[in-house]
């Protein structure tokens, strides 16, 4: 078992995937993206989420995505999205990644499972198959429409014991998390998701950390450690201080354009594109970002 995971707390960004203006991979920009994530505090990053469009990739680019993050790690702890609704892919992704040097995978149950038993069956068939694989497991039912209870989640973790993080991102998350740090029957990581809205309060429920994406990672790992040296005020000023572009970025794939916009503006990206089917910024979008950014007088560069 992977004593890195193990010990997972504090920010991992949820990656983006830069991709130029024809909708080739961008992979130089990785290394500048990278830097700009570790420079802004974070000590991981979970990349091929659904915010890093995932699912736009072939299972080709998926792995040299994985691979050019691992180059770019320094060091720092890179966790690979690889759920798919076919089993065989995500078998065949988590090979790869892992033999690239990825130092976990994160997986969602798939759409389609509809009782704890078929929650168990799926994992065991997972596990099964890619061994001793240190594993995030991915809380999300707006993405998934898998709803796992805190006694199913518990089934999972004493059965598998290679789940060592979960990514919590179901709503309402704050009693989730109260529960699952009352109630699991053995100790994990618990990472909170939902592009960081609710950070402070989850924070206070006993979550490690954010596992989120934003173009200002330095909010998140600021929150971060102001938390955990106990200056609780100070979190919820530094919080509420970005919260207005934080929620503007909340917004699906619009907001995946948002936020790469602001990258690019910062210096990380060299484009804000998204591969299609996707959002392109129109001039009022990119007018709206400019009022808000300034209105909260917060740095561009």
């Amino acid at each position: 078992m992977s004593k890195a995971l193990a010990e997972t707390c504090g920010l991992h960004v949820v990656a983006q995937t830069p991709f130029l203006e024809d909708g080739a991979l961008d992979l130089a920009s990785i290394d500048t993206l990278s830097a700009f994530y570790y420079r802004h505090g974070a000590q991981g990053l979970t990349v091929l989420g659904v915010s890093g469009e995932a699912q736009k990739l072939t299972v080709d680019e998926t792995i040299a995505v994985a691979a050019h993050y691992v180059a770019a790690a320094d060091g720092h702890r890179i966790i690979a999205g690889v759920s798919h609704p076919n089993l065989a892919t995500l078998v065949e992704v988590t090979r790869e990644v892992i033999a690239e040097g990825a130092d976990a995978v994160m997986i969602c149950p798939p759409a389609g499972i509809r009782t704890d038993e078929d929650l168990l069956r799926y994992f065991d068939a997972v596990f099964e198959r890619i061994g001793d694989v240190p594993t995030v497991l991915q809380d999300f039912p707006a993405a998934s429409g898998v709803v796992m209870s805190v006694p199913a989640i518990d089934r999972l973790i004493t059965a598998f014991p290679q789940i060592v993080v979960i990514k919590e991102e179901d709503f309402p998350s704050l009693p989730k998390i109260t529960r699952m740090r009352n109630e699991l029957s053995r100790p994990v990581r618990i990472l909170t998701g939902n592009n960081g809205q609710f950070l402070v309060q989850e924070m206070e429920r006993g979550a490690d950390g954010p596992m989120a994406g934003f173009s200002y990672p330095e909010m998140l790992s600021g929150v971060y450690g102001l938390m955990t040296a106990g200056k609780r005020a100070e979190a919820h000023d530094l919080f509420n201080r970005y919260l207005p572009l934080l929620k503007h970025e909340a917004q699906g794939q619009w907001g995946i354009a948002l936020r790469k916009e602001m990258m690019r503006r910062r210096g990380a990206l060299r484009s804000n594109a998204l591969r299609g089917p996707g959002p392109r910024l129109t001039e009022a979008d990119l007018a709206e970002l400019d009022f808000l950014v300034r209105r909260m007088d917060l740095p561009q560069d």
